[in-house]
């Protein structure tokens, strides 16, 4: 069984995927939105290719722990993928942080900011994701 995960914005959907066991994230993509109906089926499609329905979808969380403005749209996102795949299993994961951890990460690996600018959601995804299976573990 694999996991996607989602690290969803404005702009754009970093996707990470898990390995078969669950232990490791993987990045997939990142897909610049364009329309709710290219963003559902092209998340349709990875589900398919990568024999899942389980979705790890990042929360942003205030640091206080409480859901706020960008959460809710994550929580309507979430809401618009359950009525095209009823089958899809959706999981919150607290993502707070996951983009600053990004950030250093690749700043940390010598990647120039224009690189960065391209990857960071779908590393983010991966930090997401590689959360959740670490509590797993």
């Amino acid at each position: 069984m694999r996991i996607l995960g989602l690290d969803v914005g404005d702009k754009t959907i970093g996707i990470a995927v898990s390995d078969e066991l669950m232990f490791t994230a993987q990045g997939v993509e990142t897909i610049r939105r364009t329309s709710l109906e290219k963003d559902l089926n092209k998340l349709q499609e990875l589900m398919k290719e990568y024999e899942t329905n389980t979705l790890l979808v990042g929360m942003p969380k205030n640091m206080n722990g409480t859901i706020g403005p960008r959460g809710e749209l994550v929580k309507v996102f979430s809401e618009q993928v359950k009525e095209v795949s009823p089958e899809a299993n959706i999981i919150f994961w607290d993502e707070r942080l996951s983009t600053v951890a990004a950030t250093k990460s690749l700043i940390a690996a010598d990647v120039s900011r224009a690189k960065r600018k391209k990857v960071i959601d779908k590393m983010a995804a991966v930090f997401i994701l590689q959360g959740y299976l670490d509590s797993k573990a």
